[in-house]
């Protein structure tokens, strides 16, 4: 399928003008926008400007609320809760993580659990901003039910990722962000929309099959957690994904398990709710409270290094460091351009439609 290159800043003053149409205050807006972006710069456009019209029809469904008043409800010196009120996850999270550096400014640590919110993009993004604090940012979120726990074939966990943000000092940070699935939903809608089998490994049918059918999960089946199967631990893709749950909802009171709220407006709300909105969890660890940053981080660009400097298998130039594929591509796309398919620009002129609002 073909794509089509636009400029960052076209992408992100279209996407600003979305956000306002349906609510959002200027701040916000711009909030929102960095934080969906910052996936296509990235070069993951699975959660990128793919998804602007997922969150328009989460709005339009009154699922999300435009224009939210986030706050903490509940807190010690270390930690928190924080109520998002229905809103973006793309604004909740970046406040959340907002709050856990603070803490972790004022006692050495921060973690903070939020209920109440929706879809917030890549993890990465709200876990670098501990970066410029000489902090570690951790960073995870539920999601709605996709993944069959092992042994099951029904649809229990959502792709549940975990993001972890380490900053060196002359060597660029180390930033894993991982799905606890074999693969990403997303990454399944992309080979949808290009028509493309999923590799063996990443889906079930609904009779627990393995299967490479990318439209599985619209015929009952289930994305499988990360080692796809038993064999080749699935056990730990699952046990990882349940620790993001607990951490993220069960802590903070948002929906867990199988009453995750879907992303997709057109599937109906879980009949039982335990909890509100989708779940997050944010952690900041200033290093200082551990040893010198400054110290830390020359240590740690030793460890860089040493892995960078390991002996490769035949057919591969370098061992990459976490966060290596991201960083390449998000520095030539800010020269080139982001890369969208045809269906993604299709969709995006409907929405400029919608709104009586330019795309082109």
């Amino acid at each position: 399928m073909a794509e089509q290159f636009f400029s960052y800043q076209h992408l992100f003053n279209f996407t600003k003008s979305i956000f306002k149409k349906i609510g959002c205050n200027a701040v916000d807006a711009d909030i929102a926008t960095k934080a969906l972006l910052s996936a296509d710069l990235r070069g993951i456009d699975s959660h990128g400007i793919a998804r602007l019209s997922g969150y328009v029809r989460l709005w339009e469904a009154k699922r999300v609320n435009a224009d939210p008043r986030v706050k903490i409800i509940h807190e010690t010196p270390s930690t928190a809760v924080v109520d998002g009120d229905k809103g973006l996850g793309l604004i909740v999270a970046p406040f959340s993580m907002q709050v856990a550096i603070d803490k972790a400014r004022r006692v050495g640590t921060g973690w903070v659990s939020v209920q109440n919110s929706n879809h917030f993009g890549i993890a990465a993004y709200h876990g670098m901003m501990a970066l410029q604090h000489d902090m570690i940012g951790i960073v995870m979120t539920n999601a709605s039910s996709t993944v069959a726990p092992t042994f099951s074939v029904d649809r229990m966990l959502g792709t549940n990722p975990i993001c972890v943000v380490v900053p060196a000092g002359e060597e660029p940070a180390f930033v894993a962000d991982l799905a606890t699935t074999t693969a990403a939903n997303g990454k399944l809608e992309n080979l949808q929309r290009k028509n493309q089998p999923a590799p063996l490994g990443w889906v079930q049918d609904m009779n627990g099959n393995s299967s490479t059918d990318s439209n599985e999960l619209k015929k009952g089946g289930a994305l499988l957690p990360l080692g796809g199967d038993r064999e080749h631990g699935s056990h730990k893709g699952y046990a990882l994904g349940a620790v993001v749950d607990i951490f993220s909802a069960l802590l903070s009171g948002a929906n867990y398990a199988p009453w995750v709220p879907p992303f997709p407006a057109y599937l109906a709300m879980p009949a039982v709710q335990p909890g509100k909105g989708i779940g997050h969890f944010f952690g900041a660890m200033r290093i200082d409270a551990f040893r010198p940053a400054e110290e830390f981080k020359m240590h740690m660009d030793k460890w860089i290094r040493g892995f960078r400097s390991a002996k490769t298998v035949k057919g591969h130039e370098k061992v990459l460091i976490p966060g290596d594929p991201e960083r390449e591509m998000e520095e030539k796309y800010k020269i080139e351009g982001l890369p969208l398919l045809e269906s993604v620009v299709e969709d995006l002129k409907k929405l400029a439609g919608k709104f009586d609002l330019p795309f082109s």
